[in-house]
């Protein structure tokens, strides 16, 4: 399987430009064939170590049955459109795409 987890960091961070990328992906990006989970939320604030990255907004995380499906889901019109309508806001995005395995 194929883990795909983007990270945003927002220019306008306001809890109403949040909540509309978390809807955003969920409303674009949830349903691509070959996804086997997906979620989308924010940061949680509460959790707050030294060793916890927190420059982002948004997390998104998309586990794929593997690398054929990632392919596919980059280039599907929703995923364009999902980018063309929320891009603007982006001030920082982290992508990190890992070979998994399930226990």
């Amino acid at each position: 399987m194929l883990a795909h987890s983007v990270f945003f960091s927002l220019h306008d961070n306001s809890p109403a430009a949040i909540d509309k990328l978390v809807a955003s992906c969920k409303k674009y990006l949830a349903d691509h064939p070959g996804v086997v989970f997906f979620c989308a939320g924010t940061l949680n604030k509460e959790l707050d170590r030294a060793v916890n990255d927190r420059a982002f907004d948004v997390a998104l995380h998309v586990v794929f049955d593997g690398k054929p499906a990632h392919d596919l889901y980059q280039t599907a019109p929703t995923h364009l459109t999902f980018i063309a309508e929320n891009k603007d806001n982006w001030k920082q995005v982290r992508i990190f795409d890992a070979d998994v395995e399930s226990a």
